[in-house]
């Protein structure tokens, strides 16, 4: 290991005396980084490490935690290293790590710099190499050791190891079981190849032919397609999205996150072989943009919740482009642009009706596409690619029967269903290649289109028109109740499956507008803009509380919650949501009612404050949003003024006192 990147400088091996929970750990280090240049803003960092642990927690097996991050704060790829007598919880399932690594890699970290992290990330996982680490006298040693001076040697298989296999070689040996693995995380760092090299010990212990291609941010080496096409089995163990993932279609797929090569990856070679014993041809679900890969001993509601939120994530930019267009049709033209004829037919060029027209109806075919969309990508989250074909066939099925936006969940249900039940069936290995291609996606649109036309589509559309008849007739206490519940939606993920559910369920109803349905969209884009406009406030009147880092991201927040970007809001949330989430909650409640009290109508999908000119009553409008935001600022305040309160007087209050000490710098 480059010797720039660690020295004794960077190394504590007594820091219990410094920190007891992973954020104490994680500054104590980082401040050896500061000292030396390497990082240029503390709590920027530390922010930055905070929301790579957020997504995943980087305790390992084995007493090692490597938090670690990309950052702009970073100058130069640095690592710092910490040994812990009592032990740091890192979320490893075993229990405290006594072994810290902290990882920094600049925004624009180098292939070379980067290469060198894997080669470490690798050798965490050599027992002998993290004894070593333990038993090093001091700092100098430690360090030594760790930029490989005196790495140790893998051990080899002893002679008693070997000699089953002697006799076995004796009796002409089958040919080894092949499988080839993908292994990524989101940083691309440690997880990645920390993961390749378990499957790999796994597999030698196994006698398992293996080959992985390490998606990490150090580049990979992508495999042939002859070593694909001679696998027996393939395993993804990922985060983030397999890249060129329909190379392996065909072959039986383990599918599990990253942690889990790391933690047992015995286990899932054996049930790779299985897979392949049975002949099952699977095609697990891809993670999404809102989606990451989980392990396959996921509740059946944690699945279900990925896969309706890959359909709304993929829905969401027709939204956006189609409903803007149809606004800006009517802002030029009028609320009678609807009735204009077809622009194919009828354009003036110099006529700004004609003009309006276009954008009209340009974005009412984009808005045509919602239900497909969102069904076809319902399917392709349960069952790859092979569900797109169904999913779309039962989206435009649910359009035609006018069964909206339930029958587009539905049907994309159903179409992803019916895939996995088909990749189940047993298949003789000559058909396994055309199966994603051809043979699945024909007998599931027949079926999928089927039970739609006839069987679940005309109760769904019955539920559909009673459910529009319902929104239309609310009036007085109802619609304020409507309102806060979607106002509590909306601000309670802060851009989460809640806050896409009740979005989807409002532009659903753009797809056939009524009064009703105007109304909803209206309190549901009020709402989503409280909490980001609310932490822009409260980092201006009460700076005090926030860090430094929030106050700056408190800056961005009032242009990103004019917008009606809600998830400008999260990063004060992933800091302390304690605090953060019921007092935007409380704000978006208030929002929502108000709005449907004041039956405020918004025929744009999106846009914030942007697109007031559009929206009925659009005073009382900006009034709803003003009081949610006031109510949100207050709480947010009174809940951090409290808590700084209660962890000064350290009575009761140590838990906070904690956080504060993780997020607020000490004074010099």
């Amino acid at each position: 290991m480059s010797s720039e990147m660690i020295t004794a400088d960077l190394v504590d091996l007594e820091l219990d005396r410094s920190a007891d929970t992973k954020e104490a750990a994680a500054r104590a280090l980082a401040t050896r980084m500061v000292t030396l240049g390497r990082v240029t803003d503390l709590d920027g960092f530390l922010a930055d490490v905070a929301a790579r642990e957020a997504q995943m927690p980087t305790g390992l097996d084995g007493g090692i935690g490597i938090p670690h991050c990309r950052s702009a704060h970073v100058t130069e790829p640095t690592l710092a290293f910490g040994r812990s007598t009592t032990g740091i919880d890192f979320g490893a399932p075993d229990g405290p790590a006594d072994l810290i690594f902290l990882i920094a890699a600049p925004a624009g970290a180098d292939d070379a710099h980067l290469t060198i992290l894997s080669s470490l990330a690798r050798q965490l996982m050599n027992a002998e190499f993290t004894d070593a680490l333990r038993a090093a006298p001091d700092a100098e040693s430690a360090a030594a050791l760790i930029r490989g001076e005196d790495p140790p040697t893998p051990a080899s298989v002893d002679s008693s190891s070997a000699e089953p296999d002697s006799h076995a070689d004796k009796a002409a040996p089958a040919p080894p079981f092949r499988i080839v693995a993908v292994t990524s995380c989101p940083t691309g760092i440690a997880h990645t190849y920390m993961a390749a090299e378990s499957l790999e010990n796994a597999a030698r212990a196994e006698g398992v032919e293996l080959t992985v291609e390490t998606q990490g941010s150090a580049g990979f080496t992508r495999l042939t397609a002859e070593t694909i096409e001679a696998a027996d089995a393939v395993v993804f163990a990922h985060d983030v999205p397999v890249r060129d993932k329909p190379r392996f279609a065909g072959k039986p797929t383990v599918d599990v996150g990253v942690k889990a090569a790391i933690n047992r990856p015995a286990e899932l070679l054996a049930e790779a072989r299985e897979k392949a014993a049975r002949g099952e041809v699977t095609a697990p679900a891809s993670p999404t943009p809102v989606d990451n890969a989980g392990d396959s001993g996921d509740s059946y509601g944690t699945k279900l919740r990925k896969w309706l939120m890959s359909g709304v994530s993929y829905m969401v930019p027709f939204v956006a482009a189609g409903g803007l267009l149809i606004a800006l049709g009517f802002a030029i033209g009028g609320w009678k642009i609807d009735k204009a004829p077809s622009v194919a037919e009828h354009f003036i060029w110099t006529d700004h009706t004609s003009w309006a027209a276009l954008l009209f109806q340009i974005g009412g075919l984009a808005f045509a596409f919602l239900v497909p969309v969102l069904a076809g990508y319902i399917a392709y989250g349960m069952a790859d690619r092979p569900g797109l074909v169904p999913g779309f066939v039962g989206g435009s099925v649910a359009v035609t029967i006018d069964a909206g936006f339930l029958g587009g969940l539905a049907a994309g249900l159903l179409a992803g269903a019916v895939v996995l039940g088909i990749q189940r069936v047993r298949i003789p290995p000559v058909l396994r290649g055309i199966m994603p291609v051809v043979v699945i996606p024909l007998i599931s649109a027949a079926v999928v289109g089927f039970l739609m036309f006839l069987v679940v589509g005309k109760p769904i559309a019955s539920l559909q028109s009673a459910l529009t008849d319902w929104l239309e007739g609310l009036t007085g206490a109802n619609a304020v109740i409507l309102g806060v519940i979607l106002g509590l939606m909306m601000c309670f993920d802060l851009g989460g499956p809640l806050n896409k559910v009740a979005y989807a369920f409002a532009v659903g109803g753009l797809t056939h507008p009524t009064d009703g349905s105007l109304k909803v969209m209206a309190a549901v884009m009020a709402a989503g803009m409280v909490p980001p406009l609310a932490m822009a406030l409260a980092t201006t009147v009460r700076g005090r509380l926030f860090t430094k880092t929030e106050r700056e991201n408190g800056k961005a927040a009032w242009f990103l919650g004019a917008s009606f970007i809600t998830e400008g809001a999260i990063p004060f949330a992933a800091a302390d949501p304690l605090r953060v989430i019921p007092a935007s909650m409380a704000g978006g409640a208030v929002t929502g009612a108000l709005s449907m009290a004041f039956g405020c109508t918004l025929r744009a999908p999106h846009g914030g404050v942007f697109v007031v000119p559009l929206i009925g009553q659009p005073l009382l409008y900006l009034v709803a949003i003003a009081a949610g935001v006031c109510v949100s600022t207050a709480a947010v305040v009174l809940l951090k003024g409290a808590r700084r309160t209660a962890g000064a007087a350290g009575d009761g209050g140590l838990a906070a006192g904690a956080a504060d000490e993780a997020r607020v710098p000490v004074a010099a």
